[in-house]
């Protein structure tokens, strides 16, 4: 599963991803720092990655848009420090990879990953 994590959560979480064998980068090291969240969006749709953001705002527009793609995963757990996030992350593809591949949101903290399908009108 390819990841790219939002401007919020720390740079450092994509390095400790890959070192884990998972495809990963973050904003930040691609030159989206400053990038719109439709920006954002549309370069998760078209490289296959599921963004990862500590912002609700995703999916907002995505919902409204009424597709299936980008997925998100929503931490719902401000001040993760690095290895924190990875191992969330980590046990969040674990166990929602599958529904993650189809299409959808993951609200996550570390003692709860909810599911909800996409296109939020359709499933």
């Amino acid at each position: 599963m390819k990841l790219l994590l939002d401007q919020g959560l720390p740079r450092s979480a994509a390095d400790g991803l890959r070192r884990a064998g998972h495809d990963a980068v973050h904003t930040g090291e691609i030159g989206l720092a400053r990038s719109s969240d439709s920006d954002i969006i549309e370069h998760a749709r078209r490289d296959g990655r599921v963004i990862v953001t500590l912002d609700a705002d995703f999916h907002t527009q995505i919902a409204l848009e009424d597709v299936a793609s980008p997925s998100v995963i929503r931490i719902r757990e401000e001040g993760l420090r690095a290895d924190a996030l990875v191992q969330l992350l980590v046990e969040v593809m674990r166990s929602c990879g599958e529904d993650l591949a189809k299409g959808a949101f993951v609200p996550a903290t570390r003692d709860q990953a909810r599911v909800r399908g996409l296109p939020i009108g359709r499933r």
